[in-house]
């Protein structure tokens, strides 16, 4: 059974993304003469012949301009891909992107890094969330790959 929710980045955000990136940098859609490139909109891998967009993505930034966090240097932005145009999102409730090793990265709701776990077998996953959230100073994790280093997709206190 999952317990948390994979959060794919939110519709305004890729409203904005897909015009212009966290860096400034106008989106250069592209299609995806391969596949596998991992959509952080629909939380899946890309499908040979689809229009994406490799684009920055602050995703602290983000939620600290929800909740009022100041994250000071924490604040990072990377690339992430997203379909070039609307999508429908997620669909399913497992948790993506789990064929590797991975990192849940634990933030406050400063937004200062509590540290993290590394997590390396696909059913690990709950257990390292259930870990996250049982520290009470914990508000969300970041899901990350450790080869990269890049954002997947956030996990908010449920």
């Amino acid at each position: 059974m999952t317990t948390y929710t994979a959060r794919p980045i939110g519709p305004t955000a890729l409203k904005e993304l897909r015009d212009t990136d966290d860096a400034g940098r106008p989106a250069a859609p592209f299609t995806d003469d391969e596949g596998g490139a991992p959509l952080r909109c629909c939380l899946r891998r890309s499908e040979p012949g689809e229009r994406i967009a490799l684009v920055s993505y602050a995703p602290l930034r983000r939620w600290a301009g929800e909740t009022g966090a100041e994250p000071g240097a924490y604040d990072e932005q990377g690339p992430v891909f997203v379909h070039a145009d609307d999508c429908a999102g997620p669909a399913t409730g497992a948790y993506p992107f789990t064929g590797a090793h991975r990192t849940v990265r634990r933030y406050s709701a400063e937004g200062r890094i509590l540290g993290g776990r590394l997590v390396e077998a696909e059913d690990a996953f709950e257990a390292a969330f259930a870990d996250a959230f049982a520290d009470p100073a914990v508000a969300l994790v970041h899901v990350r790959a450790v080869e990269y280093g890049c954002f997947l997709y956030e996990v908010r206190r449920p």
